[in-house]
């Protein structure tokens, strides 16, 4: 009798284990799929009300964790994608705004001399070298804009070469000799006096320093300053262009580079920056494989710097 009822017990008790197993797979795959459920619904919810919402699964599950947080991954970059693209939207907005401030100013002054020529008869030479002015200064804003969305878009045709830096630079400052001089600005320059080569477009590295140079002239005009400085190490050549006036706030350096970035006071007529030569300069030094960076105490120093590679031989 204990002999039969051995087996009959260890059949038994396999039976058991095996139901238990059972069970647990399937009470295994019924929350599974009721916590696949709740995901769906969720992420239905979220799309449909355009929350800002993340999942929440309580789980030991370890694909469904693992599934949660790439859904949740997922969810934060889709955020983040519409606050650029809503950050884009009000600088386009702004941006139309600005350029319709400065093109209408000067339009409106060319038309009202216009006017007073027609209804006089005669042109006086003052007014038409004024018109004149206003003209350029229209063409030259919308030539800015044309070079702005060329680099952006990509269609900027840069011919790369060896370019003697140092010499550039001293023409660059020749170009504004006589503004500083009639300003009164106290110039140094610490330039070597040996050729220090850069892989460049010779065309691009003069706007870059152009616009550098132009900035500081502009709005550091309160400080009487100007100072470039030619600098290398090993791979690199950097130059920096100084200046003593107004200077740059922290709460605005981020942004300085944007476009149609302007401080509170650029619109003035004395000053007359329209926030796109910065722009210009460094999507240039970015496209030359370098780039510019600020360092600004206001009214103390405000340094522009531009780093490039240095050109082998």
């Amino acid at each position: 009798m204990n002999g039969t009822f051995l087996p009959f017990f260890l059949c038994l008790c396999i039976l058991f284990l095996l139901l238990v197993v059972l069970w647990q797979q399937f009470a295994f795959r019924t929350g599974t799929q009721a916590k696949l459920k709740r995901i769906h619904e969720k992420l239905k919810e979220i799309a449909d009300t355009d929350s800002g919402e993340r999942l929440m699964v309580f789980t030991d599950n370890r694909e469904l964790m693992e599934l949660t947080a790439q859904i949740n991954r997922l969810l934060e970059e889709r955020s983040r994608a519409k606050a650029d693209y809503r950050r884009f939207e009000t600088a386009s907005k702004k941006m139309l705004s600005n350029i319709s401030h400065d093109i209408k100013t000067p339009m409106t002054v060319v038309l009202g001399y216009l006017e007073i020529m027609r209804l006089n008869g005669e042109a006086a030479p003052g007014m038409l070298a004024r018109t004149e002015q206003k003209a350029q200064s229209v063409m030259e804003l919308i030539s800015q804009f044309f070079t702005l969305a060329k680099i952006e878009a990509g269609d900027m045709d840069l011919k790369l070469s060896r370019i003697d830096l140092s010499g550039l630079c001293r023409e660059s400052i020749l170009d504004f000799y006589e503004i500083l001089s009639k300003s009164d600005f106290q110039v140094e320059i610490d330039l070597p006096e040996q050729a220090v080569f850069v892989l460049g477009d010779r065309e691009a590295l003069q706007r870059i320093l152009f616009n550098l140079v132009s900035n500081a002239v502009r709005y550091g005009s309160d400080g009487k300053y100007l100072g470039v400085v030619l600098r290398t190490d090993d791979k690199n050549v950097y130059v920096d262009v100084v200046d003593r006036g107004q200077g740059i706030e922290k709460a605005f350096a981020g942004r300085i580079f944007d476009r149609l970035f302007t401080m509170k006071d650029s619109r003035s007529r004395s000053i007359q920056g329209n926030g796109l030569g910065l722009t210009i300069a460094r999507n240039l030094a970015l496209q030359l494989g370098g780039d510019i960076t600020l360092d600004s105490t206001p009214h103390v120093k405000t340094t522009f710097t531009l780093w490039l590679k240095r050109a082998r031989y």
